[in-house]
């Protein structure tokens, strides 16, 4: 039992360590000699970096955000498939797929959000978690994940702002889990991966109800102004 109590507490170590990897902070040390953290909102995510280093390195940074998440969730499932993971899962009297595995790779999922939104590396800051979450749900439900994308490109579409557009599909995801009847874990992993994605946005909220939040493109307020990023 202790060995397979282990074997799990390394994996979701390691779904936090995937999580905590620092894209856009990387982008700004190696492309301008910047912390990214001290310029524009001071996120480490896409929009931050899109805003101080340009589109190719947002991009970049927003695929690897989105890989993070999925590389979280695809690590659970390859271990849980092995025979030796299976034998030690059994010796301990439980079962290494199913709904245990559904669970663990829940709990991987979160692990990799409170990664990348308090990084180890970068003293526990960094973004919101809205593209680690997406690679989360892409590798949870490829279904659930497009249709909680289609979301947020509808609202971006329509207000520009992306603070907007990711509260909403945070909002969106558990009303797809349903609809597509994906697993309870998976269900719960939207509550309270959801929310943790609007409680990252509570400045955002603010300024959204003040009529003060930029839209993508426009210039910030403030320099030190903290919170815009929502990745």
């Amino acid at each position: 039992m202790a060995l397979w109590l282990a074997v799990n507490a390394i994996l979701l170590g390691v779904a936090y360590l995937l999580g905590s990897v620092p894209p856009g902070y990387l982008a700004g040390r190696l492309l301008k000699g910047i912390d990214i953290r001290e310029h524009g909102s001071g996120s480490t995510g896409a929009t931050n970096v899109l805003r101080t280093l340009g589109k190719g390195p947002a991009i970049a940074v927003l695929l690897i955000d989105i890989l993070k998440g999925v590389l979280a969730i695809a690590l659970v499932r390859w271990c849980y498939s092995l025979a030796l993971t299976q034998a030690l899962a059994t010796a301990a009297g439980s079962v290494a797929s199913g709904s245990a595995l559904d669970w663990m790779v829940t709990l991987a999922g979160l692990a990799a959000l409170l990664g990348h939104s308090k990084s180890i590396w970068l003293k526990f800051t960094g973004g919101k978690s809205v593209a680690t979450g997406l690679g989360v749900l892409l590798a949870l439900s490829w279904q659930v994940g497009l249709s909680t994308f289609a979301v947020f490109g509808v609202v971006m579409a329509v207000s520009r702002i992306v603070s907007l557009s990711s509260i909403t599909a945070a909002i969106a995801v558990l009303v797809f889990m349903v609809l597509l009847g994906q697993p309870l874990p998976y269900q719960l992993f939207a509550i309270a991966g959801g929310l943790y994605v609007v409680l990252r946005h509570r400045a955002n909220i603010q300024r959204l109800l003040a009529g003060t939040e930029p839209r993508i493109g426009q210039k910030l307020a403030s320099e030190t102004e903290q919170g815009l990023e929502s990745n």
